[in-house]
């Protein structure tokens, strides 16, 4: 087998593999030695059929696993030996394409190493974090919004009308095209107008309405609507007012404490005030990590694989012209195209990626089983009855895996660093870490 070097060019690399007709008979035949005391053949008994008559009636069919075992174990060998890591999946192609057997094999391989990362002095580095702690006007807004959840309603006066806000209690029956529906029916169903619920358009319809009153709702399913045959039809429905209620807000007591798990008013007040200081936290977390970003993006500089560059960029600009356009759920669009700001963005997510990765390798960090469990059992609370499918979904896909492990091990690197940095303290107001926050997104 010889690999001979065609392509170096910066990261580019090229070379050229050639798999000798011998080194293929070689492997057939290997290959045909390991399965003989298995192969049974009429007129022979088990593992005794000749060698030749085997490769007569195998030999094709297993050449061409032959080829790949050998092209792959040439590229394994290329990539122990000269300690190159490929940026991406290597292209790899046959050159005589009109191989017959009793020829050699020969195959061109291209791709883009990933660069050496240069060692990175972290002693200097100086980082600044924000602390804002709970003051009693922000636990008590806390309070305040934990009351309006847990607000009841009660009736109102006699002949009242409904208004935004408040509850109807009603009967209802949809049809399309004059047709009953499943799921269209419901009895003294608690609907709160405002909420959002329901269909839009059906809960304004509704404002206004009194107890005892009948009307009839005329609404249009949106398009994406989650049953196909309802999406995007003209419905009606007819809907009975049997009760208008108005919101009561709840008092702020140690009963409503209770309902939230606390013994008493005060102690809600120290859960509120502590889950506060950890929403702060993470968020002065989020800062302090942008900072560092920044300045790691300052004092490395390295050639990029270009094809990394160019993935990151489209990737980018397709999230953010769904952003833009958020009416289209599909990814059935035009190519969309990559703007300079795109590729500048990429060039540093690439460069601090890469960066990252090599810091985490040498400090031996690595994302636990038990932390990567955790981050799928939040991932699978946005599927409410159906945690157990998506478990099993992610244990079975590689790619998902990769996709969720990817940021656990970046911030266990950006902690990591941190631990190195000199890290200053700064206690600023809510509104100053609220700032920073916003102007994250800004950049």
């Amino acid at each position: 087998m010889q690999v001979t070097e065609t392509l170096n060019e910066g990261l580019k690399r090229g070379y050229a593999i050639t798999v000798t007709a011998a080194e293929l008979d070689e492997k057939v035949n290997e290959k045909l030695v390991e399965a003989q005391p298995e192969i049974e053949m009429k007129g022979f008994r088990k593992g005794k059929v000749p060698m030749a008559m085997l490769k007569k009636q195998f030999g094709q069919r297993l050449m061409g696993e032959a080829m790949q075992e050998a092209i792959d174990g040439a590229m394994n060998q290329h990539f122990e030996d000269s300690g190159d890591r490929p940026a991406m999946q290597p292209e790899v192609k046959m050159t005589n394409e009109d191989w017959k057997e009793g020829d050699d094999v020969n195959v061109e391989m291209s791709y883009e190493a990933l660069p050496e990362i240069p060692e990175v002095d972290l002693s200097g580095v100086e980082l600044e974090k924000l602390v804002v702690k709970a003051d009693d006007a922000a636990v008590e807004e806390a309070l305040s919004n934990l009351a309006d959840t847990a607000k009841e309603f009660e009736a109102r006066e006699d002949g009242a009308a409904a208004e935004d806000g408040d509850q109807v209690v009603i009967d209802f029956l949809g049809k399309v095209d004059g047709e009953a529906f499943e799921g269209g029916a419901g009895e003294d169903y608690p609907l709160v107008l405002g909420s959002n619920s329901f269909i839009p358009g059906f809960e304004d319809q509704l404002v206004g309405t009194k107890a005892g009153e009948e009307k009839d709702v005329n609404v249009t399913f949106p398009e994406e609507y989650g049953a196909e045959h309802l999406a995007g039809k003209d419905a009606v429905f007819s809907c009975t007012v049997k009760e208008v209620k108005g919101p009561k807000a709840a008092e702020i007591n140690d009963e409503l404490a209770q309902k939230f798990g606390a013994e008493d008013l005060a102690g809600l007040k120290e859960q509120i005030s502590e889950r506060l200081e950890a929403e702060y936290a993470g968020a002065a977390r989020a800062v302090m990590k942008r900072g560092l970003l920044d300045k790691l993006d300052e004092l490395v500089s390295f050639d990029l694989p270009p094809s990394l560059v160019e993935a990151e960029a489209k990737q980018i600009a397709h999230q953010l012209w769904h952003e833009e356009n958020p009416e289209v759920q599909g990814h059935d669009h035009g190519e969309i195209e990559a703007t300079d700001e795109h590729n500048k963005l990429a060039e540093r997510r690439v460069r601090l990626g890469l960066l990252l990765a090599e810091l985490g390798q040498k400090a031996e960090v690595e994302v636990t089983d038990a932390e990567m469990t955790q981050a799928i059992m939040q991932q699978a609370r946005q599927y409410p009855g159906q945690e157990r499918q998506f478990f099993e979904f992610i244990q079975q896909n590689a790619q998902m895996q990769q996709q969720l492990r990817a940021p656990l091990f970046e911030d266990k690197v950006v902690d990591h660093i941190a631990e190195q940095a000199k890290v200053n303290e700064k206690e600023v107001s809510k509104d100053d870490l609220q700032s920073a926050v916003e102007a994250l997104d800004d950049e």
